[in-house]
């Protein structure tokens, strides 16, 4: 899929919202409407080399699982995440958030999603409706998000590792 970026304006200081962004325990709070049943991949959820695993909620879609990993985290401009999805999970994909400032003390954020299908068969779904199905659920993620850090409302569960 070609690159799909979503922004929003966000009233809270850039620092705050990339502190809580590189804790990807975090993520729960503001996409579980999309994205449910994470499992984080370490202990310390924090920075390079967190890591999560999640479940697409998408009619249809027989192959849900998905997993990221932050890969790279420039404080307080930019985090990457990388993961895998799909069957087998063999459809990479490039997550990135990136924190601008904007007027008076807000911050825009910016989330691209890129994916790359491994086969013909995983670019025919990619193409079947996925694309305005991500879009919409990532622009709620992020209005989510702009609740969560500028009135403190609508969090979901933060994850936490499993025991046991």
């Amino acid at each position: 899929m070609d690159p799909l970026s979503v922004s929003i304006v966000v009233s809270a200081p850039r620092e705050r919202i990339f502190d809580y962004l590189q804790d990807i325990a975090n993520h729960p709070e503001f996409s579980d409407h999309y994205l449910v049943d994470w499992h984080l991949t370490r202990i310390d959820s924090v920075g390079q080399g967190a890591g999560a695993r999640f479940r697409l909620k998408m009619r249809g879609n027989r192959f849900h699982w998905g997993e990221v990993t932050l890969a790279a985290v420039e404080r307080p401009y930019r985090i990457v995440e990388v993961g895998r999805t799909g069957k087998n999970n063999r459809i990479r994909t490039l997550r990135v958030y990136e924190l601008a400032p904007a007027a008076a003390d807000s911050t825009r954020v910016r989330f691209t999603l890129e994916t790359v299908p491994a086969t013909l068969s995983d670019r025919l779904l990619e193409s079947l409706g996925t694309r305005s199905w991500t879009r919409r659920k990532t622009e709620r993620a992020l209005h989510r998000l702009r609740e969560i850090m500028e009135r403190g409302e609508g969090r979901g569960r933060r994850v936490t590792v499993a025991a046991g």
